[in-house]
């Protein structure tokens, strides 16, 4: 059953379902699948893999409760071959919970009080509408003083009682009132106190129907509510709910000609009112409430689902961002009383100096701080200042710009994010302890532009502000999907094993945390690494380890040039025939001599289909992988960020004021949201491009569509707001 669900939901092979479970099963990370195993997997990618464990996991949950309860339902003498055979086909765990509700131990409600007091007779009774005897004669002959029914009245109350929980309890009608309510109904919200100005004001008397409410306004709704400023509840099409259960359960005997046993007319209305009465409280005091609750947990799991990958995706963009190498940086983390904090480090990170300069309010030592500024560039040879974004940045950015005017110097706008989580975590007071918390914000804004991977591996990703209203969504799903997202990306790029850190470690295939602190402890113990081989002296990190995250490390200055791609060591020994195939040595690789690069990048890339078959028998080696291989040869130590767009660099200031409609500027997407992209065009605030305004005459289903994190952009003023510091931007230039 598992594994034709996974055929169905992913369209993927059968083999293809059934390879990748054993894989997983067999301990393998979905990096190291994803990667070196493509000839087992029929090329499956990290994103597809991703699902696939996924669903796994919730399909063998599923069935684990499946299991389970079945066999409640058996020690309570109540399964049949038909509820079985229901159970087993049930998909999903909300279709799965409406079959069970009926089975469920439950508390002492008023129909169970109602059965144990011998009142399930007259309930069945007045459903079958069979009678030609009055229902309250009937009733009479339930009256007992022992089972505390004293009165006509409370028996047939209690006989209402039990048909009310039956029809709560029946699937297909909950099935269905779910799906009405969903596709008519709508969420209907009001103000808890309308005299109360809040940022929500334009949902205080405000209603959208449930099957078309964009994500962001039930994110804002739900923020709303939980802020104590709106009401909100579903508006169900009741009417129509009512409608079709009172045709579902009262019976049209004037349709049925063999019924011969019919009430009389007068009778007959009596158990006809007694029923849409039952029905009607079945609803209102049973159903309706749990199905706004069921709708409401969906809208927000469905919200949270779909922002959970725009954020994710924007954080992926972000970890990409090309590194900034081979750059002396001056990390300026800006404020006002405190001061501003300076960091230099050099090319490979490493602090050179620190300082403490006061440029602004209140003490405003404006000439003091640019010569300490100025003298730090040139004492370190200074090639980019990296400028945090946060309190005091605009003041900090015209001192920059004053210092470096006339020199090659340049600086740029850093997103500072999460730099004050990071400063004063556990991580930072480890990595650098004889730096103050504001050092090490500065520090690791410098950083941050040097490596922006190396760097946000280190901080809560919910802390570096590329989504949307993230603090509000289940956030065990949001942490899962961006601890995927850093993995992802940083197998993907691999890292340095002689440099990086225990965070960075720690995201490679099969390295665990301790195994992460062992490989420092041991770079710092025997200096740095020569071989992947050396790897497998490191205490914790056995073959199991090193199959899974060898390929992923990089040892520069390794004496095998293999160690530094991402060919995997098991695939060394076919690599070295194949370049010895083509008439060359793997050490011609490591040449630095143009033309003899040339002659080998021209070889490689004239191997055709033939040839990859044909050295794929010879080599012993799957064709996918050996094309992986090649492609890899031909960049050896290739970092896919290289093809990244840069950071734009600036050696001037441009304020708001600057601006005016119509004009012309380049900007760099810092965020993606729902309705559209904040464009950060050198002006302290980012600039907003509506979704209508990222394409001329294209409906945009969703701005990822059209624009990324990163992304370099030519924007259009359209509009500014002086007094609210808001910038209205277009694409359509």
């Amino acid at each position: 059953m598992i594994v034709k669900a996974l055929v169905d939901e992913l369209k993927i092979e059968k083999w293809q379902v059934e390879a990748s479970i054993k894989l997983i099963d067999e301990g393998n990370t979905i990096p190291f699948i994803a990667r070196y195993r493509k000839e087992v997997t029929g090329s499956l990618d990290d994103e597809i893999l991703r699902k696939f464990e996924k669903r796994l996991k919730y399909l063998r949950n599923l069935q684990e409760r499946k299991e389970q309860i079945l066999q409640s339902i058996e020690e309570q003498g109540k399964l049949n071959d038909e509820l079985k055979l229901v159970i087993e086909e049930t998909k999903t765990l909300v279709e799965f919970e409406d079959i069970y509700r009926p089975y469920k131990p439950k508390k002492r409600t008023k129909a169970l009080i109602a059965k144990e007091k011998g009142l399930e007779g007259l309930s069945k009774v007045i459903l079958e509408q069979i009678t030609n005897v009055p229902i309250y004669e009937i009733a009479e002959k339930y009256l007992s003083d022992e089972k505390e029914v004293f009165s006509i009245e409370e028996a047939i109350q209690g006989a209402k009682d039990i048909i009310a929980e039956n029809i709560s309890n029946n699937a297909n009608f909950r099935r269905l009132i779910r799906e009405v309510t969903f596709k008519f109904g709508e969420l209907d919200i009001k103000a808890k106190d309308s005299d109360k100005t809040s940022e929500y004001e334009m949902y205080y008397d405000y209603n959208e129907k449930l099957s078309k409410i964009a994500i962001h306004r039930i994110l804002a709704i739900n923020r709303g509510e939980k802020e104590k400023f709106l009401k909100v509840r579903v508006k169900a099409p009741v009417e129509d709910i009512i409608e079709y259960l009172n045709r579902h359960i009262l019976i049209d005997y004037s349709k049925n000609k063999n019924n011969k046993k019919r009430l009389k007319p007068e009778y007959n209305e009596f158990t006809k009112n007694l029923i849409e009465e039952t029905i009607l409280d079945s609803y209102k005091r049973l159903i309706s409430s749990s199905i706004e609750r069921e709708i409401r947990a969906y809208l927000k799991e469905k919200t949270e689902d779909k922002s959970i990958i725009v954020f994710s995706k924007n954080f992926e963009q972000l970890l990409m961002q090309g590194p900034i190498q081979n750059k002396v940086v001056l990390g300026w983390d800006p404020a006002f009383r405190t001061g501003c904090k300076l960091a230099v480090v050099d090319e490979f990170g490493k602090v050179l100096d620190t300082e403490i300069i006061y440029p602004t309010e209140p003490q405003n030592k404006i000439e003091e701080s640019k010569f300490i500024v100025l003298k730090l560039i040139q004492d370190y040879g200074v090639n980019i200042i990296a400028l945090g974004n946060g309190t005091a940045s605009r003041e900090s950015e015209q001192i920059i710009s004053d210092v470096i005017k006339g020199s090659d110097v340049q600086y740029v706008i850093v997103s500072e994010s999460g730099a004050s989580v990071y400063s004063a975590s556990q991580i930072a007071t480890e990595e650098s302890p004889d730096f103050s918390v504001g050092e090490r914000g500065a520090i690791s804004i410098a950083r941050r532009l040097q490596d922006p991977l190396a760097e946000l591996v280190k901080i809560d990703p919910k802390s570096i502000g590329v989504g949307q209203y993230q603090h509000d969504m289940d956030q065990r799903k949001l942490d899962e999907s961006l601890k995927n997202i850093v993995e992802k990306v940083v197998n993907n790029v691999g890292v340095d094993l002689n440099t990086s850190s225990v965070s960075l470690l720690s995201y490679i295939s099969g390295i665990s945390s301790a195994a992460a602190k062992n490989i420092v402890k041991y770079r710092e113990e025997n200096g740095i690494f020569k071989s992947r081989k050396e790897l497998l002296k490191v205490s914790k990190l056995g073959p199991k380890a090193f199959k899974q995250c060898a390929g992923f490390l990089k040892v520069y200055g390794s004496n095998n040039l293999l160690d530094i791609t991402t060919v995997h060591p098991e695939s060394y020994k076919a690599t070295e025939k194949l370049i010895e195939s083509l008439g060359y040595e793997l050490d011609e690789f490591k040449s630095t001599d143009q033309d003899l690069k040339k002659i080998h990048f021209d070889k490689l890339n004239s191997l055709k289909n033939d040839d990859f078959q044909r050295l794929s028998k010879e080599l012993d080696i799957g064709e996918i992988t050996l094309k992986d291989i090649v492609n890899e040869l031909k960049k050896p130590g290739r970092d896919p960020r290289n093809e990244m767009p840069q950071p734009m660099l600036k050696n001037d200031t441009l304020e708001i004021e600057d601006l005016e409609n119509g004009m012309i500027l380049e900007g760099t997407v810092r965020n993606v949201i729902d309705f559209g992209a904040f464009v950060d065009i050198g002006v302290h605030q980012d600039g907003l491009v509506h979704i209508s305004q990222l394409v001329e005459n294209q409906f945009v289903k969703h701005p990822l569509d059209i624009v990324s994190v990163g992304d370099i952009v030519e924007v259009k003023v359209i509009d500014i707001d002086t007094e609210k510091r808001r910038i209205q931007l277009s694409m359509i230039i």
